[in-house]
C-alpha cells in the first residue's frame, strides 16, 4: 500500500473504530472481548481491500456490513469451549442507565445472531429497510418481518422488568 492510501486508511481507523466497536459489543451482547476481537477482524478485512473501500460511496457502511457479516460468520462457526453462563458477571458499569444497559445486553445477548443484527442496524445504526437487507443480504419483507420478530422475542425476554428500570 502506498503511504498516502495507508495514511488515508488510519485516518479511518482513527475516526470510526469507536463507532465500530460500539455496534460490536452491541452484536456481542456486552462481550468486550468478542467486540474487540469483531473489530480487529474488521479492520482487517478492510485493509486489505482498502483500495476497494477507499472508492465505495460509503467507507464507514462498508466497514459497518464487514462488521455484521463477520460476527454473523463467526457465530456459524463457534466451535470453541466457551460456554454461555445463566448470569452475567457482576459489571464495573455505574450510573443511572448501568441497571437498564446491562438488561438490555442480556436480553440481547439470548437472541439469535441475526436477530441482533436486525435490531443493531434498523435501531441502533438507524439503517433503513432497504440498506439492512442489502448488508445482511435479505429481502426488505425478511427485514421487517425479522426486525418484528425480533422485537416480539425482546419484549417477552424482558417482560415488566424494562419498566422497573426505566426513570419516570
Amino acid at each position: 500500500m502506498k503511504p498516502a492510501q495507508e495514511d488515508a486508511y488510519l485516518e479511518f481507523v482513527a475516526a470510526r473504530a469507536r463507532a465500530l466497536y460500539h455496534s460490536a459489543y452491541v452484536l456481542a451482547a456486552g462481550d468486550s472481548h468478542l467486540a474487540e476481537d469483531l473489530v480487529q477482524e474488521t479492520l482487517s478485512r478492510v485493509y486489505v481491500h482498502w483500495n476497494r473501500v477507499a472508492r465505495a460511496d460509503s467507507p464507514a457502511a462498508y466497514a459497518q456490513t464487514v462488521l455484521v457479516r463477520a460476527f454473523l460468520s463467526l457465530r456459524r462457526r463457534r466451535s470453541s469451549g466457551e460456554r454461555p453462563v445463566a448470569a452475567m458477571p457482576e459489571n464495573a458499569a455505574s450510573g443511572p442507565d448501568a441497571a437498564l444497559r446491562l438488561t438490555l445486553l442480556d436480553a440481547l445477548g439470548q437472541l439469535p445472531p441475526r436477530d441482533r443484527a436486525v435490531l443493531l442496524l434498523r435501531y441502533r445504526e438507524d439503517r433503513s429497510i432497504e440498506e439492512t437487507g442489502r448488508m445482511l443480504k435479505l429481502s426488505s419483507g425478511a427485514v421487517r418481518s425479522q426486525g418484528t420478530r425480533a422485537l416480539g422475542r425482546l419484549r417477552a425476554l424482558l417482560g415488566d422488568s424494562l419498566t422497573d428500570l426505566v426513570p419516570h
